[in-house]
């Protein structure tokens, strides 16, 4: 397990220009990302669906998800994300890290690219 402070600028899917820099906690055992409800809803990002989460303590909790941008320094990607109802917690989950093409060191304390690869294509497709 890895933990790193990270600025992240988040956005909205239909509006990539207007961003919002937020400071997030990179937690490598997360698997997605949690932003404030009302960073989200200056943002015009709306929920697409509700989605029971696990906690580190084992309990379970329904939230509200949905897909936004998210860049750090060169990088962009899309991310599932977790509405946060109190608005407290900036979490970024390792969805959000492979969609940027990092990865945690935390012995180094920063991200570190990850190498992009598609692996072999295939040399002739069947459809069924």
């Amino acid at each position: 397990m890895g933990v790193i402070d990270l600025k992240i600028e988040v956005a909205n899917r239909s509006h990539p220009q207007k961003t919002i820099r937020l400071r997030f906690l990179s937690d490598s055992d997360a698997v997605y990302s949690v932003v404030p409800k009302k960073v989200l809803k200056h943002l015009g990002v709306k929920p697409v669906r509700t989605e029971t989460v696990t906690l580190a303590d084992g309990s379970e909790i329904v939230r509200e998800k949905e897909i936004a941008y998210f860049g750090y320094k060169t990088r962009v990607g899309g991310s599932d994300l977790i509405f946060d109802k109190n608005s407290d917690s900036i979490l970024l989950g390792a969805l959000t890290l492979e969609a940027l093409g990092l990865r945690l060191d935390p012995l180094k304390g920063k991200p570190t690219p990850i190498p992009m690869g598609l692996g072999k294509l295939a040399t002739s497709i069947s459809l069924l």
